[in-house]
């Protein structure tokens, strides 16, 4: 438990926590230290989070430690973790509130980095739907269609209404849409039609009628538009 005979290593820490270099010097120390304790104390007193390795330390104590106190990105903790942590519930357990919190951003983003990092861990599939469902919505950063689908593909087993509300909420409103922006659009979601999962399909079908009555365009625009539009439930 001692770093000399007289200083535990918390007290030791504490020692250093006065000079220009104590995260240096507590890197140098306890980084790599023999003893599981010394790391995992180092963990939870590193003054930027813990270092990036010791999300990965082999004793998952340490590495549970570290996830929580970490400031790395989601993808980066997660492709980090100590790969026992992830396959035991119940060491998973112990991380579940920062991995809400992680989860929760990644579903207020464009959803490229949700994408990677349930790819490489469906296990947490649970904790993405959950703050899809009960997340806050920041709007700042809208999926696009075609990874919305690719989210709902991976979460084909927990698709119900609430579900897909949220991911519905969190695609760019029709109404926020130019006129051209929206031609564009539609373009772009036939030309994606067979990658699009349905519900995704039937949001924008919906969207696009109100859209045209909302226009009041010319007849023969209409009945031109209405065809792109049918060729979004085409197959469903």
């Amino acid at each position: 438990m001692e770093t000399s005979s007289t200083l535990t290593y918390r007290e030791h820490i504490e020692t250093l926590k006065d000079d220009l270099d104590f995260e240096e010097q507590g890197d140098a120390i306890y980084l790599h230290h023999r003893d599981d304790e010394a790391r995992l104390l180092w963990a939870f007193h590193r003054p930027s989070g813990s270092h990036p390795i010791q999300v990965g330390d082999r004793n998952t104590d340490v590495a549970i430690m570290a996830f929580n106190h970490s400031r790395l990105g989601a993808l980066e903790r997660f492709t980090r973790l100590n790969p026992e942590v992830i396959k035991n519930p119940d060491l998973r357990r112990h991380i579940r509130n920062r991995s809400r919190m992680l989860f929760r951003a990644l579903v207020d983003n464009d959803f490229s980095e949700l994408l990677e990092v349930l790819t490489l861990f469906p296990v947490f599939i649970d904790q993405a739907c959950d703050q899809m469902i009960n997340g806050r919505i920041w709007n700042e950063n809208f999926a696009s269609p075609l990874r919305a689908s690719q989210f709902l593909v991976l979460a084909q087993g927990y698709i119900d209404e609430k579900l897909s509300d949220g991911v519905i909420r969190r695609l760019r409103p029709l109404k926020t849409y130019s006129f051209d922006e929206a031609k564009l659009l539609l373009s772009e979601l036939n030309d994606q039609v067979q990658k699009l999962h349905d519900e995704i399909k039937g949001h924008y079908y919906g969207e696009f009628e109100k859209w045209i009555a909302r226009e009041k365009l010319h007849p023969l625009q209409a009945i031109v538009l209405h065809k792109q539009i049918g060729m979004l439930t085409a197959k469903l």
